[in-house]
């Protein structure tokens, strides 16, 4: 039985089409997997779904429910049964768990009005346990890790699925660690055991295999493809997804390289600040140099450290030879270091500002001449960086809110890389950008470390890592425990020693 049904759906930006009348059927008690590169129209259709970007026209039918696509908006969304758990989450920082959990659901409050607080963090606590969340009812939402408070708006929309047809996932485990990972997609089909359906889109294609009944992929705004169970395979789903050209170039720059002979150009030695209590390594320059470790083991930490966003509390470091401590970003980046954090969407991509001012951010002193800005010049730079790195808009001067995940990623790559850094520090570079647009990204980072820079890579995605840097170092407890060597490189090499596992005992 079709619990989900939509015919025709189209939906245009500034008169550029994104959705060009897709069709889609999910049916009751199936995990249905949405997939495609970024920019298809994945994300304009889950919000065409959810009624906060309503098609221009087509029809959803949730249930047997009809209802015109343009007229759709989240109140009717949510008596139709449908639940969303967005990419960007919808979380509230500065309110407690409990708080966030009722929000979407309502308050524990008598007939005056006044809420009942313990009965409020009883429910809380029972909702966290139900759906394995580590977390107090009474702490705040914001001090808990990006991969828990996704776990808190996961919970927060399955509460009340009792009578409920459809969750929609929208890079539900981005940032997730394995475990947490694992524990999602048990539930996702103990969840739909009972009669639901979920859509699940994710660029995680070892996730689809595992947990999807069927994908479908979408591709320029149109559904191009559908897999069935017995098809769905990461080798069938990628090349579905990517095409040959693409596919062609992420293979160009996956084999792993020797790490170049000659002096190192970054040396660092007993840095500490924040949970890095004291890490010791040195980088060479035309290498990349993966970070693992778990979460909290301090690698986001340790390069904010060498860019100056955290305080160090003791050790040295050198690049070139010569002493750096910056006192802030602005002399790490004077001094050569680039930085692309975790949080794109909190701390890099300006979503209001075009895609031509996000660009410029880093470099826009060199357009000020006697007290104004050279905006032609600014211009044809912008122009000429986005085809250099491949960015997939309507125009320079769209904003950077309406660009897919990847092609955000890629402008703020390009920012940076227009500086020609000596040291490059990418924290979780592909977190939430499919297989197309991660080979390009890290295409762009080997062509930099090929011109001389040095590029220091946190991931939790372990495969990834093994797979496009040259070693590791493996931090643990905010210090440098380990190296992996090129030989050794693999994805279960790099969890034990994450985890501290000594491998030859094992």
């Amino acid at each position: 039985m079709t619990v989900l049904a939509v015919r025709g759906l189209t939906k245009h930006f500034a008169g550029v089409p994104a959705l060009r009348g897709v069709d889609l059927d999910v049916e009751e008690g199936s995990v249905h997997a949405l997939l495609g590169g970024n920019g298809c129209g994945k994300s304009t259709l889950i919000k065409a779904l959810a009624g906060v970007g309503p098609g221009d026209d087509g029809e959803i039918a949730v249930a047997g429910q009809l209802h015109a696509a343009p007229a759709m908006t989240p109140r009717h969304a949510r008596e139709a049964g449908l639940r969303f758990v967005h990419q960007q989450l919808s979380i509230f920082p500065d309110l407690s768990v409990a708080e966030n959990l009722a929000i979407g659901h309502g308050w524990e409050a008598g007939r005056t009005g006044r809420i009942h607080w313990r009965s409020q963090n009883r429910r809380a606590r029972d909702l966290l346990d139900r759906f394995g969340v580590p977390v107090y009812p009474r702490q705040l939402a914001g001090a808990s890790s990006v991969a828990t408070q996704t776990m808190i708006c996961i919970a927060r929309a399955m509460q009340d699925l009792e009578q409920a047809g459809v969750l929609v996932l929208d890079e539900p485990t981005s940032s997730f660690p394995p475990a947490q990972v694992d524990q999602l997609l048990a539930f996702v089909r103990e969840f739909v055991g009972h009669g639901h359906s979920v859509v699940y889109v994710t660029h995680r294609l070892d996730e689809v295999v595992r947990v999807a009944d069927r994908a479908t992929i979408m591709r320029d705004g149109l559904v191009d493809v559908h897999v069935e169970r017995d098809e769905l395979t990461h080798d069938r789903l990628s090349r579905a997804i990517i095409g040959p050209a693409v596919r062609s170039a992420g293979t160009s720059v996956s084999a792993r390289r020797e790490p170049p002979a000659g002096p190192a150009s970054v040396v660092v030695d007993g840095l500490a600040g924040g949970p890095v209590v004291g890490a010791s390594f040195a980088l060479r320059p035309g290498e990349i140099v993966g970070l693992a470790g778990l979460l909290g083991s301090g690698r986001s930490s340790l390069l904010k450290l060498l860019f100056g966003a955290l305080p160090a509390t003791a050790g040295t470091v050198e690049i070139d030879g010569r002493p750096f401590r910056p006192a802030g970003p602005g002399a790490a980046m004077r001094a050569g270091v680039a930085y692309i954090p975790e949080d794109r969407q909190a701390d890099a991509a300006f979503a209001s500002l075009s895609v031509g001012e996000n660009l410029s951010l880093a470099t826009s002193g060199e357009y000020f001449r006697r007290g104004r800005i050279r905006h032609r010049a600014e211009a044809a730079a912008a122009r000429r960086l986005v085809g250099d790195y491949h960015v997939k808009t309507t125009s320079t001067r769209a904003a950077m809110g309406t660009l897919s995940g990847g092609n955000q990623q890629k402008v703020v790559l390009a920012r940076w890389l227009r500086r020609d850094p000596r040291l490059l520090l990418l924290d979780e570079p592909s977190q939430g950008v499919d297989v197309g647009a991660r080979a390009e990204i890290w295409h762009l980072v080997r062509h930099a470390v090929d011109q001389g820079a040095t590029a220091l890579v946190a991931t939790s995605d372990l495969d990834e890592l093994a797979t496009f840097c040259d070693r590791a170092l493996v931090i643990r407890s905010g210090r440098i425990a380990d190296e992996v060597a090129p030989a050794d490189m693999s994805e279960h090499t790099l969890q034990s020693r994450a985890f501290g596992i000594d491998q030859e005992a094992s």
